[in-house]
């Protein structure tokens, strides 16, 4: 029996990807303390995945292993990016329910469905898994995150009529980008009645520090008011959306999000229009739209630290900040790995779910910062 907790769900789900740490391990305490702050406002989604490293164990020690079963909602993903074989693809999921500490997931997604690997979840036969697994008990509600287009999408949920949701990458400074086709995606979901997990709906942060014009346009209407909360409330205030997802990495994100989530009203006609001023703003911004996901860095053979080199390239593209800027590639990119080390193999653009052109942002990193 399908479990959909339907659209009077809270609309915040809280990213288990980019949680505190100290040093090189999770902050545990903090971690406690944010899981704490989110129930006790109500919130009940959590979403982690087999991919992200230390996050489902830390998601046990954190929540599960702390909270009753039934007051609490668990996602998580099966990827085949590291896995060789449909054997290894399968043991992903037993191997999730081990590292949490449960019998059953609320949840279950085929991970970053894209135009480059959605044929291997095909020959992998995933999709018959899961639906065994879902017959079993062991998976209450199955969808799938994808980073593709409008066409693929469309024909996946042809194909896959008993998918409950689908997670897609949405949020303003992508509604209507001709790569991550935000809008488009969102139509074909709801064509085909299907309910919303929204991922990134602050771009891995980059929403929460738009170009100072933006700042100072959403300051001008609501002054107490985070840029990162306009982000999350213009997705949340779409039809369709199950919960939004908040990738949050500290007290002060969760407190800021339970603030403007809470007691969540959809944008009015005022807002809706600042939104609109904003979209184009970021629109002419120079800035590389990178989430810092880091599944490009995975598969460099170089080891290069792509995320960090796009965030010194941006003081510079989006702020201006030229001297910052140099300063913070020294850092990102030590001898052996630098732009220049790049060999050009393309592994990190088959892994980009943003479509970057990768190896010409890295050619224009050498320019900027090897060539001076």
């Amino acid at each position: 029996m399908t479990v959909v907790y339907g659209e009077e769900t809270q609309k915040l789900g809280f990213g288990m990807m980019r949680l505190p740490r100290k040093g090189i391990v999770f902050d545990l305490e903090q971690i406690k303390t944010m899981v704490d702050m989110f129930m006790e406002a109500g919130f009940t989604y959590y979403d982690t995945a087999f991919v992200y490293p230390g996050s489902e164990a830390v998601t046990r020690k954190a929540l599960v292993e702390r909270y009753p079963r039934d007051s609490f909602t668990l996602a998580t993903k099966l990827h085949t990016l590291i896995a060789p074989t449909a054997k290894a693809a399968r043991r992903e999921f037993t191997t999730s329910l081990r590292r949490l500490g449960v019998k059953y997931v609320d949840y279950y997604l085929l991970h970053s469905l894209m135009e480059s690997n959605v044929g291997k979840y095909e020959r992998f036969q995933l999709w018959d898994f899961v639906n065994e697994q879902k017959a079993k008990g062991k998976i209450r509600n199955l969808g799938f995150s994808f980073h593709g287009g409008p066409k693929l999408l469309d024909q996946l949920l042809t194909e896959h009529p008993e998918v409950d949701f689908v997670q897609l990458q949405l949020n303003y400074a992508d509604w209507e980008n001709k790569k991550i086709t935000s809008r488009a995606n969102y139509e074909v979901a709801r064509k085909h009645d299907k309910l919303i997990v929204v991922m990134e709906p602050v771009k891995g942060g980059k929403l929460a520090k738009p170009p100072k014009e933006v700042q100072k346009l959403f300051k001008s209407i609501h002054p107490e008011m985070s840029c990162a909360s306009w982000a999350i409330r213009f997705v949340a205030s779409l039809e369709g959306i199950l919960t939004v997802l908040s990738g949050m990495s500290n007290i002060e994100q969760m407190r800021d999000n339970l603030t403007s989530m809470k007691d969540f009203k959809p944008l009015n006609a005022e807002e809706q229009e600042a939104i609109r001023k904003a979209q184009r703003i970021i629109g002419e911004s120079a800035a590389i739209p990178c989430t810092a996901c880091k599944y490009c860095v995975k598969g460099c053979p170089k080891k290069i630290r792509i995320p960090e080199v796009f965030e010194s390239m941006n003081l510079q593209l989006g702020n201006g900040q030229m001297e910052e800027a140099r300063e913070a590639y020294r850092s990102a990119a030590p001898k052996g790995h630098t732009a220049s080390d790049c060999i050009r193999c393309g592994k990190c653009e088959e892994a980009c779910p943003q479509h970057l052109a990768i190896r010409e942002y890295l050619q224009q990193a050498k320019t900027m910062f090897e060539e001076e």
